[in-house]
């Protein structure tokens, strides 16, 4: 490896290679912006602008509520819920606590769910009415010494504007959002509105944690089947929140239209904590629809979208497109999946905008590539981000391969996590010393052109791309090996022209049940027991699954079979 790489050639000349970034809390971002901008708008939803003074004080007091129902420091408190105010909020109350965010795809069932409080160790958690049945269910149905006792609930209307100051919204919206939910009960535990949550008048505790505690537990899947739980800490949050302001170019006047989930590692540090790091405002659009977005770009003068290439498609496709004022966006970009080169080209030609890729993983707080802006690539990770180090190994013998060779992609960097949760065997494996520097295996296959950008060219893991969301089949194997009908289960990747890949199931079913349950069966049952996104839409039965000599079924063969086919 050299010190000297071949995209510093094309580094932002404005910027430096690496940041010195605060040694403090997450927490002190969303004070000192309170403070700088106690009546700037931070959150605007639905119309309801939300200031940062009222932010701060909001979380503090629900701060101070989690602390009275016993959360210490290091305690992991479960964050349920789609794009709301109360999430970002609640974020930042958990932090205030000194406790460990665990955000948790509000996609998941109960029997997803269970997971997260188990394996967590979760006792709390924070949702919205919508969302709490299922997590009461999942809490419910565990020993008594492994349940939630307490949670916070919130009404989706909690912040909705009333009457005419609220934005026109879908009628699925209008269904979802506005009706006032019972609170479900919770065995052995108690259950509090937000409302009253907030209301609290009790102080909140002293701030204890810094730099190199743990802030939140993201968690990722991977060929072991049961997702794990990345620690990060206040410090690698904030390198990527840090510096994503100053590769963005970003202010305190920067609008940000917040679509990607706060719940992914995307959305939550490139979006969320930038924001708040720099003062900044987010729109909040808690599901993707199209039209809505167009028309709050244009009212509120949108400046930043970060999204996933298929939300950009979706709103190119729109009867309306010309409607839209766009000439607001001055910047655009995301990653999760590569944008269509036409698509990209469209942008630059229409709004004079390049789409700006970016790669990274839940394990190293989203972003360890970007592309610079003045010399973006299509259909490309980008060069190593601020403060990071990479390069393409051999993944046998991890010595660096030649350019335009494809191997390993291989991370050090402050934002990179400091291993599994509970899982010294995973995180062992994660990492490598080189040089006497830890770099962390992503387990993604790409290459380096002669100009030091990466492109992605395979997975070394199992994991499929559905329109940005991450699928691991041996967590949808598992849950599928539950259904009486099912003998075996083989999850692959099939091609959608749309989402980009899509979840296939090949099963083999019981000899019982064969003639007596239908693909779609199969599918509806799925539907009942997962997160949609994880549902496979396609169902093949077969008689056996390829297996090895040692008796492991040979996923890659039906996935080669499958990409032949296609």
């Amino acid at each position: 490896m050299t010190a000297i790489r071949p995209h510093h050639a094309f580094w932002p000349r404005r910027l430096p290679h690496a940041l010195t970034v605060p040694a403090t809390s997450l927490w002190d971002n969303l004070e000192t912006s309170a403070r700088r901008y106690p009546d700037k708008a931070g959150l605007v939803f639905m119309g309801r602008r939300i200031s940062y003074r009222e932010m701060a004080d909001t979380a503090e007091r629900l701060a101070a509520h989690l602390h009275a129902q016993g959360v210490r420091k290091g305690d992991r408190v479960i964050l349920l819920m789609q794009n709301l105010p109360q999430l970002v909020m609640a974020h930042f109350a958990i932090l205030r606590a000194n406790a460990v965010v665990v955000p948790v795809n509000p996609m998941n069932l109960a029997q997803e769910l269970s997971h997260y409080i188990t394996d967590a160790g979760v006792k709390l958690a924070i949702t919205t009415a919508d969302l709490a049945p299922e997590l009461a269910k999942a809490s419910n149905a565990l020993g008594a010494d492994q349940r939630l006792s307490h949670m916070v609930v919130t009404q989706l209307n909690d912040y909705l504007p009333a009457g005419a100051d609220c934005e026109p919204m879908p009628e699925a919206w209008e269904a979802w959002l506005k009706p006032e939910r019972p609170l479900p009960s919770l065995e052995g535990g108690s259950v509090s509105h937000w409302k009253d949550a907030v209301a609290t008048t009790a102080a909140a505790p002293v701030l204890e944690v810094g730099s190199d505690d743990l802030s939140v537990l993201p968690y990722t899947s991977g060929t072991t089947g049961l997702p794990k739980g990345c620690m990060h800490t206040h410090r690698s949050i904030m390198h990527n929140a840090v510096a994503g302001a100053a590769w963005g170019s970003g202010t305190c006047e920067m609008v940000t239209l917040a679509v990607v989930p706060m719940f992914h590692i995307t959305g939550m540090v490139s979006m969320m904590h930038t924001c708040i790091y720099q003062g900044a405002c987010m729109v909040l659009l808690p599901r993707w629809d199209r039209e809505v977005a167009g028309r709050l770009i244009s009212q509120y003068r949108v400046t930043h979208w970060t999204n996933i290439p298929t939300m950009v498609i979706d709103l190119m496709g729109s009867p309306n497109y010309r409607s839209f004022d766009l000439s607001s966006l001055v910047y655009i970009g995301g990653g999760g999946a590569a944008m269509p080169q036409a698509v990209a080209q469209r942008l630059k030609d229409e709004f004079g905008l390049s789409f700006q890729e970016g790669y990274g993983l839940t394990e190293t707080a989203a972003p360890t590539h970007n592309n610079p802006s003045d010399h973006p690539k299509q259909q490309c990770l980008g060069i190593p981000f601020m403060s990071t180090e990479s390069f393409v190994a051999n993944p046998d013998t991890l010595e660096e391969m030649p350019v335009g060779e494809s191997g390993e992609i291989l991370v050090h960097g402050p934002q990179v996590f400091q291993g599994y949760w509970n899982n010294p065997q995973a995180t062992q494996a994660a990492f490598v010393d080189i040089g006497g520097k830890k770099f962390f295996r992503t387990g993604d296959l790409g290459r380096m052109d002669e100009e030091g950008f990466f492109f992605l060219t395979d997975r070394l893991k199992r994991m499929i791309n559905a329109s940005g969301f991450k699928v691991w089949p041996a967590e949808v194997e598992a849950l599928m090996f539950s259904h009486p009908a099912i003998q075996e289960a083989c999850i692959i990747a099939a091609k959608d022209a749309y989402r980009g890949e899509t979840v296939k199931a090949v099963v083999v079913l019981r000899q019982a049940f064969k003639g007596q349950v239908s693909e779609a069966d199969i599918i509806q049952w799925c539907r009942e027991h997962m997160a949609v996104y994880k549902v496979p839409r396609l169902v093949q039965f077969v008689d056996a699954l390829p297996k090895s000599g040692s008796g492991k079924v040979m996923w890659r063969l039906l996935q080669e079979k499958e990409q032949s086919a296609a």
